[in-house]
């Protein structure tokens, strides 16, 4: 049996119609996977939908708002309506750091309008999701993955975007207090970062002379992955295979490791 063969499952993926999300989607579809892209932009989310045409698994396209519990609640019941289950909720959506301003320049609106983007879209998904999965894991069928995109700023912070570095440091740790709430229902809920990712983010920091010069030397053994990397572990992380992990927060750095 192939356990990333994942042909009949279904996932959601928020913000799934570009860059690491869209790479997720097209790993996910291409092993048989059924995708639902949820997104605020509908031509976004019909290219996407184009990008995997002739794939195995079928794409769906949902305008959505993540920050609105009720277009998070009407994706998913279009969702439900379409594919008659989800098994997977992978959230994306998100924003940046937002500038290189000092923490006491910050205005009152900056701070809220990064956490309700970057906290809100998990919760809300998440929520919608893990109610339907642990409902049907109370039908007799325990299957369901909660994975958040976070950032290396959860980890080591980071200068002049600490609300940034706050908000992903709290999605990791809703991150491990969903894998002990549910894991008896059968679902898990895990993290991935980017280490180093080859993309068009990274292109400007590679070509500044002095950051290779003083910067690179000292990351260890100085492994870039790719965005592709991304989708890879989504695979792993929707299949029976990653049953054990729960509340693991997953660093791609051109291999990835769990802690």
């Amino acid at each position: 049996m192939n356990l990333f063969d994942l042909t009949g499952r279904v996932a959601v993926i928020t913000g799934g119609n570009g860059g690491i999300g869209l790479g997720i989607a097209q790993a996910l579809a291409g092993q048989g996977c059924n995708v639902s892209i949820w997104g605020r932009n509908a031509d976004k989310n019909k290219a996407a939908a184009a990008s995997m045409a002739g794939l195995s698994g079928k794409v769906d396209t949902r305008v959505c708002d993540v920050t609105d519990p009720a277009s998070v609640n009407a994706a998913m019941k279009a969702t439900l309506d379409t594919f008659g289950r989800v098994d997977g909720c992978f959230a994306n959506a998100g924003i940046g750091g937002g500038g290189r301003r000092s923490f006491i320049e910050r205005t009152e609106e900056e701070w809220r309008t990064m956490f309700a983007t970057n906290l809100d879209g998990v919760f809300h998904a998440f929520q919608a999701a893990a109610k339907h999965m642990t409902d049907r894991a109370n039908a007799g069928d325990p299957f369901g993955r909660l994975v958040a995109t976070s950032s290396l700023a959860s980890i080591f912070g980071t200068a002049r975007n600490e609300h940034y570095a706050a908000t992903k440091a709290a999605i990791n740790a809703l991150v491990r207090a969903l894998g002990v709430e549910l894991a008896r229902h059968g679902v898990t809920a895990n993290a991935i970062l980017p280490g180093w990712i080859k993309s068009d983010m990274t292109a400007g920091i590679m070509a500044n002379e002095k950051f290779v010069a003083n910067v690179m030397p000292r990351i260890p053994m100085r492994r870039f992955g790719e965005a592709s990397d991304f989708g890879g572990i989504a695979v792993y992380l929707m299949s029976k295979a990653s049953s054990y992990h729960t509340a693991d927060t997953f660093v791609i750095d051109g291999g990835y490791t769990a802690f």
